[in-house]
């Protein structure tokens, strides 16, 4: 009795040409990458500003205090961290090297992420990504990856 094998490899040339795309990406396909990812990020915030009002774990953000509520309301029909609409206007990203960062350039927008206990002001935390925000940002990498792969 005799077994004959036969072992096709000729698929291993394609992985192969594969492999070397995804060793040899370019900067600028990395900085178009990051630059995506950093436009998803951003847009992700703005909607936690402008609609969810809730930090990236999903908290409620704190009420506001109710005198400045009653002040506020006399000057603005904003939600909160909505009085004039800077904060998410100012929203952005920049691309640095091999990584990207969001937020913004306002001087009070740390205080509204952070808080400050010296004037009474709570953290309404809006930077940084849910669970949800996460895969989106997993998908959008897998489909740049895919991309690589199967041209």
């Amino acid at each position: 009795m005799s077994v004959a094998l036969h072992v096709d490899l000729s698929g291993l040339k394609a992985l192969e040409d594969r492999i070397d795309r995804l060793a040899g990406l370019s900067s600028t396909s990395l900085r178009q990458l990051l630059d995506d990812i950093g436009e998803l990020v951003e847009t992700q915030t703005t909607l936690r500003l402008r609609e969810e009002k809730t930090s990236p774990e999903g908290a409620d953000w704190p009420g506001l205090d109710p005198t400045y509520l009653a002040r506020k309301r006399k000057k603005s029909s904003g939600g909160t961290l909505e009085f004039g609409g800077d904060l998410i206007n100012s929203m952005t990203h920049n691309v640095i090297g091999e990584a990207v960062e969001v937020g913004s350039n306002l001087v009070y927008a740390a205080t509204h992420q952070e808080g400050d206990e010296e004037r009474n002001i709570k953290a309404r935390p809006y930077l940084g990504l849910s669970s949800e925000n996460e895969d989106d940002v997993a998908d959008l990498v897998d489909t740049f990856i895919d991309g690589l792969l199967l041209n």
